[in-house]
Order: C-alpha cells, then structure tokens, then sequence
C-alpha cells in the first residue's frame, strides 16, 4: 500500500512538474540556455587545459575569457549572417519559386505522370498554395524573435558565471548535514563535470562539420553557404532529427537553385558522406560515452521535450535528461529509473 501510494503521489509530481514547465515555457527556455551556454563556456575553458601551449600559459580566469570570446564571437557571426541575407532571402524567394515548379515538373516528367490536365490541376491545386516568399518571410520574423531572445539568454549567462564562484560556498550551507553536503557535492560535480565536457566537446564537433559542410556548399557554389552551414552546426545538437534536416534545408536550396541535377547530387553526397563520417567516427571517438544515455532514452526525451518547449525542447533534451540520470542515480529511491535510462546500465 505504501509503495502504491508512493507511486501515485510521484505520478502527480511528475505531471504537476510538466503542467508548469509547460506553462512556464517563455521563463524556463532561456533559463536553461544560459545554463547551456555556461556549461558549453566552462567546458571550453576546461578542454584547454588540455592543450599543452593554453594549458600552461593561459591561468583559468583567462580561459575563461577566451571561451566568452568565442560564444561571443560565434553569436555575433549567427546574428551577422542573418542580416546580410535577410533582404536577398526575400528578394530572390519568387524566382526560386518558379525554380522549384519546374523541378517538380522534371520529376513528374520522370515519373511519366505528366499527362494534361492532371498535372496542371495538381500545380494548381498544390504550388499555388506554396508561397515561398510569404513563407520566408515568416520564418525572418521568428529568427528576428530570436536575436531578442539570444540576448535575454546571455544575460542570464553572464550572471550566472558571476555567481558560479558561490556556488560551493552555496551547497556547504544548505544543510548542517554532513553526508548529505557531501552527496549533493558529489552529484553537482559529476553533473558539471559530464555536461561541460559533453557540450564544449559537442560545439567543436558541430563547428567543424559547419566548416566542412561549408566547403561542399561553397565549391559547389550554393546561395547562402555560410548560413546552411552554421545552421548544420546547430542543428547537430538534436539528436538523430538534427542530421536529417541539416541535409533536407541546403538540399531543398540545392534542387531550387540548379537546374542540373548531377550537382544536386554531388551536394547531396557531399552533405550525407559529412555527416557519416563525423556523426559515425569523429563523435564517437571524441566524445567516447561521456553521457551514457540509452538511444531510446534520448529518443523519447526528444519527443517530450519538443512537445513542451518546442525547438528549444529539442536542443535541451539531451543534457536535461543527462542531468536527470545523474541527479536519480545519486539516491537510492530513484536509481532504478537511472539505470533504466542508461546505455548499459552501469553508472
């Protein structure tokens, strides 16, 4: 009976705990990204310890500047290319309209479903009510949402690093318990300890496979190249969907802007053979299982996280479910659900 009760009272927890993070959405997101953007900022300053020439010369507090540079920097960039291209975006969007009609019509062609008047009806019918222009224009306004919110998020980012240096000051008067300081200490450094190298080495993964990504774009000479490239890097931070779309966007550019559709292909491959190789080697290699998330785990936070937050939901899914095992495998209650939630089930 006491353990039925504990269940029901913990279901309630959870779905109260969901109804607010669902509500309050607009306060936690950019709560949770400025501690994204700590933990990617003290990961960073960490990685370069390892480095034998910044390890030695650069004290700490300079690696962190140097990491505060780089975000900065690496912002600025998103925000810059976005204004550049914004007005070409809109201005170029009713001739690859009409360049994405005729791709279609190549493919209906090939697929000898030409025949009058019911491709003409399904143009009608169906491109009509595709207006890429209106569509773009959409899509700006809510990258334009989100440069006000970037700046929100590091606010929160930055007075969140003032206070880092309290914060174990913080966890010592918490209780007059000893064991239990110490177990909470343990569990706040193993977080920032996995989360930090998780997501400092997972941004240098993406900003090479942008890099690369950019290279295919460019030699093909796709519009747009360092855009779809920085979008490729920040899509790699959702799990398995992230792939998928950082080829399906500069694809779609790809059929729109050339007529040959040999060069489609080679961007295509090009794109595919990059994310194989980077998403299948380099990341393993690199990050080995630093979180020890089960696929399907990942694959599910994915799914609930989205359906909270949304976008945001599905870049923060990954280390909030990480955090999520490393806070329940530190308590006896609730390190049956940490184990179940991990790959092998060790901890």
């Amino acid at each position: 009976m006491d353990r039925l009760q504990r269940f029901v009272h913990g279901t309630a927890l959870m779905l109260l705990a969901g109804w607010l993070l669902y509500i309050g959405k607009d306060i936690f997101v950019p709560v949770f990204f400025g501690l994204f953007v700590v933990y990617v900022i003290v990961g960073l300053a960490q990685a370069m310890q390892g480095l034998p020439l910044l390890g030695r010369v650069l004290p700490l507090q300079a690696r962190y500047a140097l990491s505060v540079l780089v975000i900065t920097l690496s912002l600025l960039v998103v925000v810059y290319l976005f204004l550049i291209n914004k007005d070409r975006f809109l201005a170029i969007a009713p001739q690859y309209q009409q360049s994405l009609l005729a791709a279609i019509q190549r493919l209906a062609v090939l697929l000898r479903i030409e025949a009058e008047p019911t491709w003409s009806t399904l143009r009608q019918e169906l491109l009509a009510q595709i207006n890429i222009q209106r569509l773009l224009g959409s899509m700006l306004a809510s990258v334009s949402s989100m440069i006000f919110s970037i700046i929100v998020v590091c606010l929160y980012a930055t007075f969140l690093l003032a206070e880092r240096r309290f914060f174990s000051r913080k966890i010592e008067k918490m209780s007059s318990d000893a064991d239990r300081v110490a177990r909470i200490r343990a569990i706040t450094t193993d977080i920032n300890k996995r989360i930090g190298s998780y997501l400092a080495l997972k941004t240098l993964i993406n900003l090479f496979l942008g890099a690369v990504s950019w290279g295919i774009m460019a030699l093909a000479g796709l519009e747009f190249a360092a855009f779809w490239a920085v979008l490729i890097a920040l899509l790699n931070y959702v799990p398995y969907i992230g792939s998928f779309l950082g080829v399906l966007f500069p694809g779609i550019m790809a059929i729109m802007q050339f007529p040959d559709a040999n060069v489609v292909f080679w961007v295509l491959l090009g794109l595919v053979l990059a994310q194989f190789l980077i998403g299948n080697f380099l990341d393993p290699y690199l990050m080995g299982n630093s979180l020890n998330l089960s696929p399907f785990a990942i694959l599910v936070s994915l799914a609930i996280w989205s359906e909270l937050w949304g976008i945001a939901g599905a870049f923060l899914a990954v280390p909030i479910t990480a955090v999520m095992v490393i806070i329940f495998s530190g308590f006896p209650s609730t390190r049956p659900i940490a184990v179940l939630l991990s790959r092998n089930g060790s901890l």
